[in-house]
């Protein structure tokens, strides 16, 4: 075949057209970013060229996943094998659903550039529930067409762009018979599996759909993540997600004197500058950590971490201590936020993109440097982009550990090499410094490197053994630790992300499906030591942090003082659609109406005796309430952080 030949056989394919045609439209919607920060400009005033070049390129995973999802059919339709696929009618076909697909797609980005000036953040499904009941709606998008004449007038041209810049591809045989079905086939196959890991956001096992949340990854205010984003993406990651209504239970001024996520510390003098380094350990249910079942089974010891259980003997241990949700995804914003998880993650919720507190964002008020370690590929679970979102400064990945021989083949850097990284990461810091490490080896598929086969209990769960082999991995990490002179004026917080699979009756009620460890140690000061019966939560972790450090700025946690003995201390979280509630003793379950079930969690482990009608929870009923209402509100009204 000539040379000329084979250029226009390549140019004028159906792949290299449909390429040619998304990219067109990825250009578009980079066109639509730009102008959007030039219309708003003074918005994001502070907005440098490097970093704007850095949302236009993050921006770019969210254009490709839209854009991939909403014109799956035409590609579909244009590389099927198909015998008439050449014909001029079927071309004029594809022609059409391919430009009504992507107008709509622009007019609906555009649309919401008039929106933007109203809500700050790029609209979501909920747009419709809000405007559900308004007859006038049409009318509204009337006026605002020529309000902003100039969004209408960029729009029109772009819709013009794509009209005058669709290629379709020409009839150019080379393959025909069976060699022509069989590699168009293949083409098809290949090209739909790279459209799903598209439309997911990447590759990996480790990858989770990206939604919302993970612009996050690329901003530094939380405004900017309506430049990284764009609508459709927005509109369709948001579509079966609910929309938050709120219960109404209480009208102000009583529900903030029920309950109120807002706190105000009072002045302190002496702010002490300690060092913090919170250990979150993936699936270390208190199941098994001997430290919580000793007096269990006649006595015997029952648990795979020794190490750990030699630290909670000299740390300040809760014996009611419970994860705020069931998923790793939870965990980050209840331990560092103090936002629990309600009907659904947070980071999955349309309001993903609101402003948050953190105990980095606090800490930087105070000169803190702070840094968050997860050894997964960067981006993983969506960890990196709420680490950004809620304030810390650096993020250390396994990009940053720099040596992909130590990774487990599936999640992440072994826990025992990444923690060393951390550790050595901690001493070139400056201080005081706020870290968080995220560990990753005790998870499924529940190996441990290969030199450490048969050196760990392999207990009556797969995971029993990895247990041990991360719990090996935080001694050596400690060992490390004690030889920072700084050792002592540091506070190290303990808790685990969730629990996971469970062999004992016990940890597999609506409890003990919680139970995870939560402990504060600091080698520097003797006084806290011990064991407290006070029920607490992940939730609780960074009001309580804040506490000990005498911290005076304002904050919003929905947790509270786990140290402080004056203040009544409750639990909530969510099961399948019930919220809970502990006390010292109770637990309530709330379907949202009205209480279904009351146990005593201390003396009925088993949770065998509903008590509900025979104690009086008036009392917790409305507490529970009062916190269910303040976080829809908030989420709502992006009220997470004190205004």
């Amino acid at each position: 075949m000539k040379p000329k030949k084979v250029l226009k056989t390549l140019i004028h394919n159906p792949l290299a057209i449909v390429v040619g045609n998304l990219l067109l439209m990825m250009l578009l919607f980079t066109f639509c970013r730009v102008f959007f920060f030039l219309i708003y400009r003074d918005t994001f005033a502070d907005m440098t060229l490097a970093h704007f070049v850095e949302i236009c390129v993050g921006g770019l995973r969210f254009d490709l996943s839209a854009l991939l999802l909403f014109n799956s059919p035409y590609i579909l339709l244009a590389l099927l094998p198909l015998p008439w696929r050449d014909k001029p009618a079927y071309q004029t076909a594809l022609k059409a659903l391919f430009l009504t697909i992507n107008i709509l797609l622009l007019v609906v980005n555009c649309a919401d550039m008039a929106y933007f000036p109203f809500t700050n953040r790029r609209t979501t499904i909920t747009f419709f529930s809000e405007f559900s009941n308004d007859g006038n709606l049409l009318k509204i998008i009337a006026i605002g067409l020529f309000d902003y004449w100039y969004v209408t007038l960029f729009c029109l041209a772009l819709i013009a762009i794509v009209v005058v810049g669709y290629r379709r591809f020409a009839a150019v045989a080379v393959l025909r018979g069976v060699a022509y079905y069989v590699t168009h086939t293949a083409v098809l196959l290949v090209c739909a599996y790279f459209t799903v890991i598209g439309i997911r956001g990447g590759f990996g096992a480790y990858t989770r759909p990206i939604n919302i949340s993970n612009a996050a990854q690329y901003i530094k205010r939380p405004i900017e993540n309506a430049l990284v984003l764009n609508t459709p993406f927005s509109l369709f990651t948001t579509v079966e997600r609910q929309t938050y209504h709120s219960p109404a239970y209480f009208a102000e001024p009583e529900l903030s004197t029920i309950f109120s996520p807002i706190h105000r510390p009072q002045p302190h003098d002496d702010f002490r500058p300690l060092n913090v380094v919170i250990v979150i350990m993936e699936s270390f249910g208190k199941e098994y950590i001997g430290f919580f079942n000793r007096d269990l089974d006649g006595g015997t010891y029952r648990g795979y971490t020794p190490f750990l259980d030699s630290l909670l003997a000299v740390s300040r241990t809760f014996e009611h201590s419970f994860a705020n949700g069931r998923k790793s995804i939870d965990a980050m914003p209840s331990v560092l936020s103090g936002i629990p998880m309600f009907i659904e993650p947070y980071i999955t919720t349309p309001y993903a993109t609101n402003a948050v507190s953190s105990i980095a964002d606090v800490l930087k008020a105070h000169g803190y440097y702070s840094a968050f370690f997860h050894g997964a590929p960067n981006g993983s679970m969506g960890f990196q982009a709420y680490a950004n979102a809620a304030g810390y400064d650096d993020y250390f990945g396994m990009t940053e550990y720099g040596n992909d021989h130590d990774f487990d083949g599936v999640w992440a850097i072994w826990d025992e090499e990444f923690l060393q990284f951390f550790a050595d990461r901690m001493g070139s810091f400056r201080q005081p410094f706020v870290t968080t490490v995220f560990t990753a080896s005790s998870h499924h598929p529940f190996a441990v490197p290969q030199r450490y086969e048969g050196k760990f209990p392999e207990g009556t769960l797969p995971i029993h053994k990895c247990i041990g082999y991360s719990d090996y991995a935080l001694r050596r990490f400690f060992d490390r630790m004690k030889q920072y002179p700084w050792f002592e004026n540091t506070l190290f917080v303990f808790t685990a992300d969730h629990t996971n699979a469970s062999q004992y009756a016990e940890y597999q009620t609506d409890a003990g499906l919680f139970e995870v460890p939560i402990a504060f140690y600091c080698a520097g000061d003797s006084t806290l030591r011990g064991i407290s019966h006070t029920p607490v939560a992940q939730t609780d972790v960074m009001p309580t942090i804040l506490a000990y450090l005498h911290n005076e700025q304002p904050f919003v946690a929905f947790g509270t003082d786990a140290l402080a003995a004056d203040s009544p201390h409750y639990v909530c979280n969510y099961n399948n659609g019930v919220y809970q509630l502990f006390t010292d003793s109770l637990l309530l379950q709330f379907d949202g109406r009205t209480t279904t079930a009351v146990y005593n969690y201390i003396d009925d482990r088993l949770l065998q005796h509903n008590l509900n009608g025979m104690v009086d929870v008036n009392k917790e009923e409305r507490y529970l309430k009062a916190v269910v209402q303040q976080y829809i509100e908030r989420m709502v009204g992006d009220s997470l952080t004190v205004q």
